[in-house]
């Protein structure tokens, strides 16, 4: 068992973690995740200090490492076969810890507050990523999950897609009747009540199902995942839960679980 404690900025707080000692007690680089992973690059903010460069370096390898093994994944998967690269205290968004962008396929993490984020994250890294392996005519912007709910969309038959186009209905739509799952039925209430359109976005939903399943494993990291069991986005049921939650782990754990096995995102 690991408590990583921080001395200053976003890192007063300890984050919890319960996984392997990944890095041996030693201390890694971004240069060091860039080459063990395989992303693209690494862009770190201008106001980042050296100090804050090396505990964010160790926080962001022990989480990636704690993803790859709750997945069973290579780290090319975690990479996306180079097509990603990371962000630490650069292009911040107002009223945003972390985000995603798809024009420049760049995961980052706000400086102060991304801390938790970084499954949430990556899931739209992978949901864009997959979007042209899996539907035909993909626009660049496009994502998987938004473009399964397209019925004008043709869908690539693959016994992966097959798999992944599970999980997107375990998400999305209801076991028994087919018709919206109570985590949709939901976001759509949230939106309405908040006069919004985000928590009901595709690719927003999948995103929030995905990083439940990663923080009910029993690898523990709240750097890499927090919030979904005690939030107020949790307490209006903005994530899955029971029997759902359960069918969804299901499905999301058997396409990763293949996917690594196929090799289709190895190098």
């Amino acid at each position: 068992m690991q408590t990583v404690s921080e001395k200053k900025g976003r890192l007063h707080k300890a984050y919890y973690r319960n996984g392997e000692h990944h890095r041996a007690g030693a201390d890694v680089s971004f240069g060091d995740i860039v080459k063990f992973f395989g992303f693209r690059a690494i862009n770190i903010g201008r106001w980042v200090t050296k100090e804050e460069q090396q505990i964010a370096a160790n926080l962001f390898f022990d989480a990636l490492c704690d993803l790859m093994l709750i997945l069973n994944v290579p780290e090319q998967v975690i990479s996306l076969r180079g097509r990603l690269s990371l962000g630490f205290g650069v292009g911040g968004r107002k009223h945003s810890c972390a985000h995603y962008d798809a024009s420049k396929h760049q995961l980052s993490l706000a400086k102060n507050a991304g801390g938790g984020s970084l499954a949430h994250e990556w899931f739209h890294a992978f949901d864009h990523y997959i979007c042209d392996k899996v539907f035909e005519n993909c626009k660049p912007y496009m994502f998987a999950s938004e473009t399964w709910l397209n019925e004008n969309h043709k869908f690539i038959d693959h016994p992966l897609n097959l798999m992944l186009s599970k999980a997107f209905g375990a998400v999305f739509l209801d076991a028994k009747s087919g018709s919206a799952s109570a985590l949709m039925q939901n976001s759509i209430h949230a939106d309405a009540q908040y006069k919004i359109f985000y928590y009901a976005r595709p690719q927003e939903v999948a995103a929030r199902a995905f990083e439940r399943v990663v923080q009910e494993h029993q690898i523990k990291n709240t750097f890499l995942v927090a919030g979904t069991k005690q939030s107020n986005e949790a307490s209006i049921g903005l994530y899955p839960s029971g029997t759902d939650l359960q069918n969804i782990a299901h499905f999301i754990s058997e396409y990763f679980l293949h996917l690594a096995r196929s090799r289709c995102l190895s190098n």
